[in-house]
């Protein structure tokens, strides 16, 4: 079964694990069979859910509401996050893709996360992207207003630097609930430039996305001494696969990431789910990154 973990001090608690729903569209399921898949995962433990608003051209949340109408007992089994603050052109009076964090997008873009997603409440919203003209008082004059009015319960953002994360804090009642931030062998930057380090100083527990690189991992000849290293740990550990390998990876770091699972196929979410028995070695983690990086490093 999946652990169950508190995020941040008066967080939420979510799964070890999470399922995205990123690719929603790309899964080509019916409402009904959606209903089916997140019956099985929820059975596995895996209880929380990561959308956003402009996820599959705006259609992923309300695609996935489609299918909580037909089962909203489902509701009370799981924990809902989504993120806002990024409009793309995928509406058309959007003229380029830009950022944009003021209050009343903020207000709006939630109210309608909450009819798309056929919920009455977010458990968690986040700021999806970093903004070059946040003002920080506005994001949290929305905030304040969605949790006054019951609508989220939680906040917190993703991508952003710890200044910027300290910034948005500085103006907040509460704590932020968690930094979600892309974590994998082949994206480590977060890991070393002070990211993770002020989230396990917060005791925050970050949300890690694309751990396996979008599927770069396995598919780009550049990673190919990276997976030969990946199957020798997998070996040594008596893993499966390369990717619980990998899911061990991330979450052998001390700020004890909660890895997002990308796929819509439920034997690779059962996969991932087992790769918290794998106890990884100092040594073993630091190969993987060696071979990660191309270079020794410590």
């Amino acid at each position: 079964m999946v652990q169950r973990i508190t995020l941040a001090p008066q967080g939420p608690e979510f799964s070890r694990f999470v399922m995205g729903y990123w690719r929603l569209m790309d899964w080509n399921m019916s409402a009904r069979q959606l209903v089916s898949f997140i019956e099985e995962h929820l059975d596995l433990g895996v209880t929380t859910v990561d959308h956003a608003d402009i996820y599959g051209g705006y259609q992923c949340e309300a695609a996935f509401g489609e299918a909580m109408k037909l089962a909203p007992h489902l509701r009370e089994r799981m924990e809902i996050v989504t993120k806002c603050g990024i409009a793309t052109t995928a509406k058309a009076e959007n003229v380029l893709g830009h950022y944009i964090t003021d209050s009343k997008h903020i207000i709006s873009s939630a109210e309608q996360s909450l009819i798309n997603l056929a919920t009455d409440r977010l458990d968690l919203l986040l700021i999806h992207r970093p903004d070059p003209l946040m003002d920080a008082d506005e994001v949290a004059e929305a905030f304040l207003n969605l949790h006054q009015s019951g609508k989220v319960r939680h906040f917190g953002v993703s991508n952003f630097t710890p200044a910027q994360f300290a910034l948005l804090q500085s103006r907040l009642p509460f704590t932020l609930a968690t930094n979600q931030v892309e974590i994998s062998p082949i994206h480590q930057p977060t890991i070393l430039d002070g990211t993770l380090d002020q989230l396990q100083q917060l005791r925050i527990r970050p949300m890690a996305w694309s751990c396996l690189g979008g599927g770069r991992l396995f598919n780009d000849d550049e990673f190919q001494p990276l997976r030969a290293e990946l199957a020798q740990v997998a070996t040594e550990l008596n893993a499966a696969s390369i990717e619980q390998v990998v899911y061990a990876w991330v979450m052998r770091l001390p700020s004890k990431p909660l890895p997002i699972i990308g796929s819509g196929k439920i034997e690779r979410v059962r996969s991932a789910i087992e790769s918290q028995s794998l106890e990884m070695t100092r040594q073993q983690w630091f190969r993987i990154r060696k071979a990660a990086l191309g270079f020794d490093v410590p």
